[in-house]
């Protein structure tokens, strides 16, 4: 990435919406709730997106981050009420499997090597190719399940025993890694989180508006 706008409020903003937008596609999957088929579209496609010249370019534009910015600000906002522990949770915990992840050179580069083989064959993952779906959610078993904490994820236990859900969350799991390692790269950390809340949040309606105004399919 372009290292002269990878360190902004802005480029931080857009890499924790990609997470939480992660986070979200997760908890709509684990339900049997209709997922977002552009979010998810946008998240899977993002683990490819190794050579992106910014944060932005990783997700194709802000327009396509609306479900995980929305979140976002329901999940920073003022608002105890309206907060959802279950997503925060999704979303903590993959920013701290990525930490481990980035202090594990071996893991992580066996985690690149797959990414850049699946990246060979094909320029993009569709939510309808379970084939692709499924290597993505295999890369993600043999590299990220290993480490603790786990993400357990809560919904219909019909449904989550199921192979293609089962894989679809995996590979979700797995974009939500790269937006944290994103986060990661601009700068993110935990105290950053915590100390520049109001800037996030300014940041997020500040981007929500200019996605509507891009629009989006």
């Amino acid at each position: 990435m372009n290292r002269t706008d990878n360190r902004t409020t802005r480029a931080r903003t857009i890499a924790l919406a990609g997470v939480f937008q992660v986070a979200a596609l997760v908890r709509q999957t684990g339900q049997g709730k209709v997922r977002d088929a552009f979010a998810t579209r946008t998240s899977l496609a993002s683990v490819l997106k190794t050579d992106a010249a910014s944060v932005e370019d990783v997700f194709g534009g802000v327009g396509a981050l609306r479900t995980g910015l929305e979140t976002l600000a329901v999940q920073m906002g003022n608002d105890n009420s309206a907060r959802d522990m279950e997503l925060t949770g999704y979303a903590i915990t993959l920013m701290h499997l990525e930490r481990k992840l980035a202090r594990d050179t071996s893991l992580l580069d066996r985690l690149a090597d797959g990414v850049r083989q699946i990246g060979s064959r094909v320029q993009a993952i569709e939510p309808s190719d379970p084939e692709r779906i499924a290597e993505l959610a295999e890369l993600y078993r043999r590299t990220i399940s290993p480490l603790t904490p786990r993400i357990l994820v809560h919904g219909d236990p019909g449904l989550l025993s199921g192979t293609g859900t089962r894989n679809m969350i995996r590979a979700l799991l797995l974009s939500g890694i790269r937006a944290a390692v994103l986060w990661r790269q601009c700068g993110g950390n935990r105290w950053r989180l915590i100390l520049s809340r109001k800037a996030i949040l300014a940041c997020c309606g500040a981007l929500l508006r200019e996605g509507r105004l891009q629009g989006r399919p």
